[in-house]
């Protein structure tokens, strides 16, 4: 099985860098033969804007630009999509929001049938979502961060086009400790993306 593992953020030595290591780590560090790999979209140069071209596209006016193209093929060969990114503003960075925009397209992950009820073309995939904040777990909680992020992300976006978010985790060290568990919970997020299809193989 194959993760593909979408990272959203500028700095090389960020700890979303890290978490997002650790999560490949722990997919091909399980024995199960399982392989990873991070699309760094900042070091990549992935262009996020929303463009007259992605409108197009959208009402199936004009193909996808050869970038968008050449992202979804990364979701095509993928078992599992995993998102790593930190918690900006109370969302995701625009870097990633983007990604999102441009390649989750009318016709290929998502589509209309003749009676206007959605198609919804991703079924077969998973999804996992990490973020990162830099507040206490009783500052989210007071103003529901978790609950806006599946509403917006698990029900918002990746329902709709059919694929399941099955973990969404939310890491929030504040000092050396704390990170080191953080990463330690990132790893086994990596080890635990296709122990449910091994045990479908195995039962």
């Amino acid at each position: 099985m194959h993760a593909l593992i979408v990272l959203s953020h500028p700095n090389p030595q960020s700890f979303s860098h890290g978490i997002a290591a650790q999560v490949a780590q722990g997919v091909t560090g399980n024995g199960g033969g399982h392989t990873s790999e991070i699309a760094d979209l900042a070091a990549e140069g992935f262009d996020p804007r929303f463009t007259h071209n992605d409108v197009d596209v959208s009402n199936k006016e004009a193909p996808p630009a050869d970038d968008v193209i050449a992202e979804q093929k990364r979701v095509d060969r993928a078992d599992a999509l995993v998102l790593v990114y930190p918690v900006y503003w109370w969302s995701m960075p625009g870097l990633l929001k983007g990604w999102i925009d441009r390649v989750l397209t009318n016709g290929w992950a998502y589509d209309y049938g003749s009676d206007l009820r959605v198609v919804k073309k991703l079924r077969r995939l998973s999804v996992h979502l990490v973020a990162h904040g830099a507040a206490d777990m009783k500052t989210y909680q007071k103003y529901g961060y978790q609950d806006a992020m599946k509403k917006q992300i698990d029900e918002g976006i990746f329902d709709y086009c059919g694929a399941k978010v099955l973990t969404s985790t939310l890491l929030i060290g504040l000092d050396d400790a704390e990170r080191a568990a953080d990463l330690e919970a990132a790893r086994n997020v990596g080890k635990g993306l296709f122990e449910s299809r091994e045990l479908e193989v195995t039962a």
